[in-house]
């Protein structure tokens, strides 16, 4: 029996994302961004073709390693200008009924409380459809925007990101028991105060001291994402994810990361089901084999170089417009390791020198690029499930919204035809819909600790 693949449209609220250039196509809509109707008709398409949410990724700064300016990522708009990704979910929430979000929100530069609240409103506005991708972030340039003065230590920033969750448990599952809110007309009571504990925190980081200010959400905790590559990052992700998005272009290698993801996983005492992993795919397809050539040929004449390189500057912390740098140690990167090792000498992929680089970034980022018709890419899918263990992908797009009408209406009906993929929505909550469990976080998860029994 086929495996059903859970499906995300892959997007950022900003000019292009993954394939940088392709603004530039006559068919390209993404610079229209910034217009509540181009999300609101985007998730219209993504709920018509049963995907099951929207990732949306983020960033805090601008890409200005290569060069050592921000000059290119300007100009080649690589994920720049880009607006607030939370703020465009309520609409498309109003006009979809099962189309879950995930967003990408770096914790670096969250109040532990402020944040907490954005969370739970989400989650109450979407009727608990919400995600969070958790990242700490990689770019120096949003680390002194945000008022740090300097990008904190790679492995450092993931020990701040365990207390981060720590207080965020304690505010979602453990502030407010289940039953604080009474809605007493009559006795004039809307909240029970004895069911309202203040959370209070003392940590090297963070120090918490007040209640959650939100009464419990359909989910309380979102459905949380994390993509941490590095050792670090992989150990987080076993212990707090319930889904992990993973990139390469290799299925061997893909595999080796996700067997050692799940066997940590393992450690920490969760079970395989409570683990969902996604990796990161570009599709082209069209009516057939030929038409999907076609559009990639045509789509190559518009990738930009200079912006690729940009983009992977920021990735890695690597300039790559000094090509002597390739070939620097992948271990000392500050930003993103698991791409500092992917796209140097030092690392396992075959990039040689910078043009390498920049072709194989230029059309969907950090993963494979699928082209064809829909039986020749749904068998790519497959095989790529069932040699890596992936649960899903997020798809990233070329030309917006090109690219996801063409799955929806060619590559979704050949999936559902073999099994492949669900032919209708289950009933629920975000969590619910992926796990077929309940709204909450599973015992096994250290959220659980944070629970409070009703007295």
């Amino acid at each position: 029996m086929a495996r059903e693949l859970r499906l995300n449209a892959f997007a950022m609220n900003c000019v292009g994302h993954q394939s940088q250039g392709l603004w530039r196509h006559p068919r390209d809509r993404s610079a229209e961004y910034w217009r509540l109707n181009h999300w609101v008709e985007l998730a219209r398409l993504l709920e018509r073709g049963k995907f099951d949410g929207l990732f949306l990724a983020d960033v805090v700064g601008v890409y200005d390693v290569y060069g050592g300016s921000p000059d290119t990522a300007l100009r080649e708009a690589v994920q720049v200008p880009t607006n607030d990704p939370l703020l465009i979910i309520p609409p498309m929430a109003q006009v979809t009924e099962n189309l879950a979000f995930a967003v990408t929100v770096n914790l670096s530069h969250e109040p532990p409380l402020p944040f907490a609240r954005r969370m739970s409103t989400l989650d109450h506005l979407t009727d608990g459809r919400i995600g969070w991708n958790i990242v700490t972030g990689y770019l120096d340039s949003g680390a002194k925007g945000a008022g740090r003065g300097q990008q904190v230590a790679h492995d450092t920033r993931y020990d701040i990101a365990e207390e981060f969750m720590d207080i965020q448990y304690s505010f979602w599952e453990g502030s407010w028991e289940d039953d604080a809110v009474r809605r007493d007309h009559q006795a004039g009571v809307f909240t029970e105060p004895g069911k309202v504990h203040r959370v209070s925190h003392d940590g090297e980081y963070f120090k918490v001291d007040g209640v959650h200010l939100c009464e419990p959400s359909p989910q309380r905790t979102p459905v949380l994402y994390q993509a941490g590559s590095s050792s670090k990052g992989t150990a987080f992700a076993a212990k707090h994810a319930e889904c992990v998005f993973v990139g390469g272009h290799s299925r061997s290698k893909t595999a080796t990361d996700v067997a050692k993801l799940r066997a940590l996983a393992a450690e920490s005492g969760r079970a395989p089901s409570d683990l969902l992993v996604f990796g990161l795919v570009t599709v082209i397809t069209a009516a057939t084999d030929e038409e999907a050539e076609a559009k990639f040929e045509d789509y190559k004449q518009y990738v930009s170089a200079p912006g690729a390189l940009a983009l992977m500057g920021g990735w890695t912390g690597i300039d790559f417009s000094k090509p002597e740098l390739v070939a620097a140690n992948a271990a000392s990167s500050n930003a993103i390791q698991g791409a500092a090792a992917a796209f140097t000498r030092g690392g396992p992929s075959e990039h040689v020198d910078v043009d390498s680089i920049g072709r194989s970034v230029g059309l969907g980022g950090g993963g494979p690029v699928l082209v064809g018709g829909a039986k020749k890419v749904a068998d790519e899918l497959e095989a790529w499930a069932a040699e890596a263990d992936l649960d899903g992908f997020n798809l990233a797009y070329v030309v917006m919204p090109e690219t996801f009408s063409d799955v929806v209406d060619h590559l979704i009906p050949e999936l559902q035809r073999r099994g492949s993929f669900k032919k209708e929505y289950a009933a629920g909550t975000y969590r619910e819909k992926l796990f077929g469990r309940g709204p909450r976080l599973e015992e096994t998860h250290p959220a659980a600790t944070r629970r409070r029994a009703s007295q």
